[in-house]
């Protein structure tokens, strides 16, 4: 997988969330997660993909690796154009979970992740960035160096 490949899942409705969840689970396997945290991270992506949904009636989440020397992960960033956040503060508090989903929302998706960010403005949209990180090994480190030196 490249650095740089990148999956684009339009949320438009209930049934997108599955393909979106099922792209953030094959990406995490494909990085060496854990069955564990793939499964947190398709949680994440479940309660961010509903808030697109309750919130802004359709939007995308784009997918993709970072590779690190020392960690890799997956993004996930979910954007719509809908009326925006007016108090982020508020909507990270526990009990804003959104209407559908399992209980979460955006609160439970930042708990899950480790790196999550909003970017709202009032009548033009939200993007939630969030990634999960994991470390990578010595041997997987050196493959990848050995990789890069046959190029």
């Amino acid at each position: 997988m490249s650095d740089n490949s990148e999956i684009t899942v339009a949320i438009a409705s209930d049934e997108d969330v599955v393909p979106a969840r099922a792209e953030g689970r094959a990406l995490a396997s494909e990085l060496g997660f854990s069955r564990t945290d793939a499964t947190l991270i398709a949680t994440a992506i479940s309660e961010v993909a509903r808030n697109i949904l309750v919130h802004a009636g359709k939007g995308r989440l784009r997918l993709h690796p970072a590779v690190e020397d020392r960690r890799c992960g997956v993004v996930v960033e979910a954007q719509d154009s809908g009326p925006g956040i007016s108090d982020v503060e508020a909507a990270l508090r526990h009990g804003q979970a959104s209407n559908g989903g399992l209980g979460l929302g955006l609160p439970g998706a930042h708990r899950i992740m480790d790196e999550f960010e909003i970017d709202t403005e009032i009548g033009r949209g939200t993007t939630v960035r969030m990634t999960k990180w994991r470390p990578r090994d010595e041997l997987e480190r050196l493959h990848a160096r050995r990789g890069r030196e046959d190029e």
